[in-house]
């Protein structure tokens, strides 16, 4: 069984259309939520983007009231993986060997404890950053990109 963990960049595809969301919306729709995970911290980070896309015009204010309750609704549908200190040291250990920037380590950190959780589930890994696709394929992980490479590829 597969589960999937949403990284920020993927999961705002969710509720903001840009490219990838096609893909990520159809494969988001054929599997069960109990399979799709997310750190706890991803809601309130794609909060703030919409919020700034909003602010900037890149957004309209209906627009961003509705990816925002969608947004609630979906975030509460998911697995979240708590901060804790086994997340925050993941991403300290995470800081350490790769150029992340730090919000970035915390969700990997946080799709490292959750594959520690789900033993013998395979994480697959979903960001748009290839950065963090880079650092979740040298941990082991599956990666999938909605946007350049819609099908997982293993590490």
């Amino acid at each position: 069984m597969n589960c999937y963990f949403l990284e920020s960049t993927a999961f705002i595809r969710l509720f903001v259309q840009e490219p990838g969301t096609d893909v990520l919306v159809r494969l988001m729709e054929s599997i069960e939520d109990n399979r799709k995970l997310i750190a706890a911290s991803t809601p309130l980070e794609v909060y703030a983007a919409i919020r700034r896309r909003e602010r900037s015009g890149g957004l309209s204010p209906e627009n961003a009231a509705a990816a925002l309750e969608i947004l609630r609704i979906e975030s509460a549908r998911m697995v979240q993986e708590p901060l804790n200190p086994a997340v925050l040291e993941a991403a300290r250990q995470a800081l350490d060997r790769t150029t992340l920037r730090w919000p970035d380590a915390l969700q990997l950190g946080a799709a490292i404890v959750a594959r520690d959780m789900f033993q013998g589930t395979q994480i697959i890994f979903v960001s748009t950053s290839a950065a963090v696709l880079e650092a979740a394929k040298a941990d082991g992980f599956t990666t999938l990109d909605p946007v350049h490479d819609p099908e997982p590829q293993p590490a």
